[in-house]
């Protein structure tokens, strides 16, 4: 993926299986657009092609792909392509074929985690979402033959829902590790935002590669999870060009690797213009 490079619009159609007390549903933030050609969206039917408008992330049905979800067991799923059936074929992209982020609807209970497909083209990983709420649900790919893609979907998990409230921070600690990001987010252009990892008072110099590079980073939009993903620039420091597409705030997560383990840093800014720095 280029520095900076938004993520592409919707193409493929997400058949997700959960069970236990989860649940297919609608989100319990702000209500979806209406889907983008639903009515050729059926299997069989025509697909067009013609690109969407809306960010990332905020429809079940665009380019003629229908995201469908079902309720049977263990979070499990399928990416079926315009031919109606499951796609077996992605490309390897930051040294994984399918990135599966999971969010709560509140910007909270971040994961991000790589599912192993079987040969039917089954997508299947262990996740655990103990806290109630609704869970936004991306998968992250390339078709060896198709465009670009990230669905997203809605589950829910039953129980007492404690929203949480995130304010203004550029800083975040995460097992004795200090992780400071400064820079500004600009709606409509990109931005250069640098991150900092200390430990015990000292700079961590050393960390190790995660996917690839110095770091992995996830933005989304407050206010409806709209989905943005972007990598490092080049050189020493752990530099992100990140262009969001709108003003107001965001939620952004950082994943970095030190001494073999995965650590993950969140922060809340908001562009310039909109209730102040985002730091």
């Amino acid at each position: 993926m280029k520095t900076g490079h938004k993520v592409a619009l919707y193409a493929t159609a997400l058949a997700v299986i959960f069970g236990g007390t989860w649940a297919a549903g609608a989100a319990t933030g702000p209500p979806e657009p209406p889907p983008a050609h639903a009515e050729e969206a059926t299997h069989g039917g025509s697909h067009d092609q013609t690109k969407s408008t809306l960010p990332p992330g905020l429809s079940v049905s665009d380019n003629g792909y229908t995201l469908r979800l079902n309720e049977n067991r263990s979070l499990a799923f399928q990416i079926e392509g315009p031919d109606g059936r499951p796609t077996t074929k992605f490309a390897v992209e930051h040294e994984k074929r399918l990135h599966l982020i999971v969010v709560r609807r509140d910007g909270s209970k971040f994961q991000h985690v790589h599912p192993e497909m079987a040969p039917d083209g089954t997508w299947s990983v262990p996740l655990s979402l103990p806290d109630a709420g609704s869970y936004r649900v991306f998968a992250d790919f390339k078709p060896e033959d198709g465009p670009k893609t990230t669905l997203g979907a809605d589950i829910q998990v039953a129980g007492d829902y404690r929203p949480q409230n995130h304010i203004n921070s550029s800083t975040f600690t995460v097992d004795g590790y200090e992780v400071s990001l400064t820079g500004e987010l600009n709606a409509g252009k990109a931005s250069t935002v640098t991150i900092e990892i200390t430990k015990d008072g000292r700079k961590v110099t050393d960390l190790q590669n995660y996917l690839g590079a110095k770091g992995h980073l996830v933005a989304l939009r407050a206010s409806d999870l709209a989905y943005l993903h972007v990598h490092p620039e080049q050189g020493d420091q752990v530099k992100f060009a990140v262009e969001v597409p709108t003003a107001g705030k965001y939620r952004l997560f950082l994943d970095f690797q030190h001494d073999d383990v995965v650590r993950t840093a969140e922060f809340t800014l908001t562009t310039q213009g909109e209730g102040g720095h985002g730091h």
